[in-house]
């Protein structure tokens, strides 16, 4: 009788520490899937808030350049005035201090192919005599794409002028309200004339050595 009761009270000993270590495993289990739920839920919350937080972000950001924007264009509105009114004489005179003679300035100015009736470009500002012309682009803050662009405006000019049997040399000229360094050097560099904005008034930048890229 004493070894039965010896081994029931073995088995229950053994029961017991095997529920207690099954109930120790569903409660650690139980903490490991509330922790898994709480990350879970700080992950969704983070989410939600870093989609908030770029959306927000993105809206800020469109306000910021829609006022950028704004501003540029009622800049490049004023400096297109600015250089509206300084062609006759002003800038007529300035070109005429680096030894051309011009005695003709205008803006806005078409080229139209009269046969097929398009417009094959159109310039800001041209000054010109019977020996030169200087075809000026105006903007408030030039960029590469601006400069390419001039380029191929030159280019199309060249050939409109031989078809009309016109000799004269051309040149390019960019101006800018705004303008970094590099752009500064890149228009320089293509050969093109760089007019800036200086308080009321306007400067034609002519480095040393500067050769202007005649078409």
């Amino acid at each position: 009788m004493e070894t039965a009761v010896s081994s029931d009270a073995y088995f229950n000993s053994r029961f017991e520490q095997f529920m207690a270590g099954m109930a120790e495993i569903r409660k650690i289990q139980e903490e490991a899937a509330q922790r898994s739920r709480e990350y879970d839920e700080r992950w969704e919350k983070q989410k939600i808030e870093d989609e908030k937080r770029k959306i927000e972000d993105e809206i800020k950001w469109e306000k910021q350049k829609k006022e950028y924007d704004r501003i540029c264009g009622k800049l490049g509105n004023r400096f297109g005035e600015l250089i509206e009114h300084l062609v006759a004489p002003n800038l007529l005179d300035k070109f005429n201090e680096l030894g051309f003679h011009f005695d003709r300035g205008s803006n806005t100015n078409k080229i139209k192919d009269h046969a097929t009736r398009t417009t094959l470009t159109e310039i800001d500002v041209v000054l010109e005599n019977d020996d030169a012309v200087i075809a000026v682009e105006v903007k408030a803050k030039p960029n590469e794409n601006d400069i390419k662009e001039h380029i191929e405006r030159m280019e199309i000019l060249r050939k409109f002028a031989d078809r009309k049997q016109d000799r004269r040399k051309y040149y390019g000229a960019i101006a800018g309200a705004i303008m970094g360094d590099a752009i500064r050097r890149n228009i320089i560099q293509t050969g093109f004339y760089l007019i800036e904005q200086t308080g009321d008034t306007v400067q034609v930048t002519v480095p040393e050595g500067f050769t202007p890229h005649a078409w």
